[in-house]
């Protein structure tokens, strides 16, 4: 936990309310049914602060599950139908204080059945965030007393001992209106929902209405919150991580909507019309090229589709002619994690040598969500990216080469990567993980001050395009490139030019020329909060992605020297324990980007390297780098990485 995250937790007193990160109070986590008992470790505390968990099943049909700590783990609720809630004749959901247990279901293929994939998503109890509440109906309207803190942005109730709907407020709606999540149905007038009373930091009130309250039934509810700049959350506790709000389709069934931060989560309903209720995820995969839909409403299976245009972006979402044209929509959106700042590079970064063994589905385990992965075969080496922004998965894997200038490819079968997986990445039994063949695997998370991925539309090569971006610190270094066509990947590093107007150059990594001056960046270096394109990497409706590094103490490091022409020279990282991972590149002259790790070697002696711009085999024959607690050794072998007089960028992990 970060040194600022415990001053504001103690400030605030035990709970930490004021201080807690998304990732504290929310989680979605994918995983394989067993038909046994289940543990998912996924860092939220329900054993001590309560909450729900919603699961459904992925690859087949079956209806949605939601649990809560208000009921206990005996009695399961389903979204998509209007049946009383289920008793399971023992505790099978289980609360933990890193996340929950969940039993066997039986075959019934419903939350943990063997075979079957699940998506869960759980919700913790937390000031401004969520709320459960339960409560008996009364004759006559009544006040129902709850602890979000806030005056909630949306409220579901559903009548428990027997069947009834799923009654929806909205703060968009308002309390004279009401929508129901187990149909398609538009939003409707009726005062006997919400007895026409807004609810307040404190209470809402339910009229006389079967699905809200009557006076022999019991109900529950969930109050999801709606920061609008009064969140008390991050590193900083001044955040927002949820909004419910709504947006307006254009002609063409498209929208862009600013909610102020990039989702990893929502669910959304046409409110003047009929639809399903649609709920994204950016675990499940949900790009612009690809997405898994689940309906809150329906029993369907997950199936992906290419070709769709719906995705997160680094200050909201979009959908581009997915939806009715000239229609309103309600909504709720979870911000994306983490907002902690890494404190071990081993929690954000991983670099693995393996063997291939042609098996598909080979689970990599990095301890980690990962984000970005990098493969590169040691033996005619094909350096290839997959990311979660491009969508990922075996409906449509989307590849990138770093060592040509072609377009991405779309994979599938036997060719896609998945990074479906809370704990790493899965290879499939051709280019990643060819029987008998070698690889080094490297995977990123994406974190504050560490590292940032960004998909943008370029806006034409005259115009100046301001990308928005999430890493909280000014990149140091930046990839960009143009994914439908062929285009040069472009690198912005602020030890170009010397680092002096480093921003006025450009170096391509996928050849070896040497630094260019360009009007790539617009002249202009890259801010916390936005990085500037034009020219090349600015192409009108041109889809680009964007990889963002920086340099966090004890993490990750960019930076550049000057060759001095000696052999021993100390790269001076701030680490403690030496770098696994270096990437070294002169950038006065023609040559290489330089690949080096641990797991095949950074060793005083000749140091196995590979290359981001070629697919030449693994070398082995020079002693080019050598450990070094608090970075790494450069040895002017050759003049290749220190020859003096040279200028060298580099990026190294700890």
């Amino acid at each position: 936990m970060a040194t600022k995250k415990k001053l504001l937790q103690a400030a605030a007193g035990a709970g930490g309310g004021e201080a807690l990160n998304v990732e504290e109070v929310f989680s979605t986590y994918l995983y394989d049914g067993t038909g046994t008992t289940k543990t998912i470790s996924n860092g939220i505390d329900l054993s001590t602060e309560g909450g729900m968990t919603w699961f459904k099943r992925r690859n087949g049909t079956s209806d949605h599950q939601l649990f809560d700590s208000e009921r206990t783990g005996r009695y399961r609720l389903e979204s998509n139908t209007a049946l009383a809630q289920a008793d399971e004749g023992a505790v099978v959901w289980s609360t933990r204080t890193d996340g929950f247990s969940i039993g066997g279901d039986g075959g019934a293929q419903i939350y943990n059945s063997s075979s079957d994939t699940y998506a869960s998503w759980t919700f913790r109890k937390a000031p401004k965030f969520f709320d459960v509440v339960t409560y008996s109906g009364s004759v006559g309207s009544q006040s129902i007393a709850h602890n979000l803190g806030s005056t909630p942005g949306l409220i579901i109730t559903k009548k428990l001992d027997s069947s009834g709907n799923w009654a929806v407020y909205h703060r968009s709606l308002g309390a004279t209106k009401y929508t129901l999540l187990n149909s398609t149905n538009e939003a409707l007038t009726g005062s006997t929902f919400w007895n026409d009373t807004e609810p307040t930091s404190t209470h809402f009130t339910v009229g006389t209405n079967d699905a809200t309250n009557n006076s022999v039934r019991d109900y529950v509810a969930y109050l999801f919150a709606h920061n609008d700049g009064d969140g008390e959350f991050g590193p900083d506790g001044d955040a927002d991580i949820i909004k419910c709000g709504s947006f307006t389709t254009d002609s063409g069934g498209n929208a862009s909507v600013d909610i102020g931060f990039e989702p990893q989560w929502i669910i959304y309903k046409r409110s003047d019309g009929t639809s399903n209720w649609g709920m994204n995820d950016n675990m499940r995969g949900w790009a612009d090229t690809y997405w898994n839909p689940l309906y809150a409403d329906a029993s369907n299976a997950e199936s992906g589709f290419a070709a769709t245009r719906s995705w997160p972006t680094a200050t909201g979402f979009e959908f581009e002619g997915q939806l009715s044209a000239s229609a309103n929509y309600i909504y709720i959106a979870i911000r994306r994690g983490p907002m902690g700042i890494p404190e071990s590079a081993t929690d954000v970064f991983d670099v693995n040598a393996i063997t291939g063994n042609g098996t598909s589905d080979r689970a990599i385990n990095t301890g980690f969500v990962t984000d970005v992965h990098l493969s590169m075969r040691r033996s005619s080496n094909y350096p290839t990216i997959v990311d979660r922004l491009r969508g990922h998965g075996s409906g449509a894997t989307k590849r990138l080469a770093t060592h040509v200038t072609n377009a991405e490819q779309s994979l599938t079968g036997n060719y896609w990567l998945g990074l479906d997986t809370n704990d790493g990445y899965i290879l499939s039994s051709d280019y990643e993980n060819q029987s008998s063949q070698t690889y080094v695997q490297y995977a990123w998370k994406r974190a504050p001050s560490h590292f940032d991925a960004v998909a943008y539309t370029g806006t034409g090569l005259s115009n100046v395009n301001t990308i928005s971006h999430n890493l909280g610190v000014a990149p140091e270094m930046i990839w960009t490139k143009r994914r439908d066509s062929t285009n040069d990947w472009q690198v912005y590093h602020s030890g170009l030019n010397g680092g002096t107007t480093p921003e006025q150059y450009s170096i391509s990594l996928n050849t070896t020329l040497n630094e260019q001056n360009r009007t790539y960046w617009n002249d202009t270096a890259p801010t916390s909060t936005t990085f500037q394109v034009t020219d090349a990497i600015n192409g009108n409706g041109d889809p680009y992605i964007a990889y963002l590094f920086a340099s966090l103490d004890g993490v990750s490091k960019v930076g550049s020297y000057t060759g001095d022409g000696t052999t021993g020279r100390v790269i001076d990282c701030g680490f403690s324990s030496g770098a696994r991972f270096v990437m070294v590149r002169t950038y006065t002259l023609a040559d290489n980007w330089w690949i080096f790790d641990t797991e095949r070697g950074i060793v005083a002696g000749n140091d196995p390297r590979l290359y981001l711009n070629t697919t030449d085999a693994e070398a082995t024959t020079a002693d080019l780098v050598d450990p070094h607690s608090s970075g790494f050794i450069v040895n002017s072998v050759n003049g290749e990485m220190n020859y003096s007089g040279r200028g060298y960028i580099f990026y190294a992990i700890a």
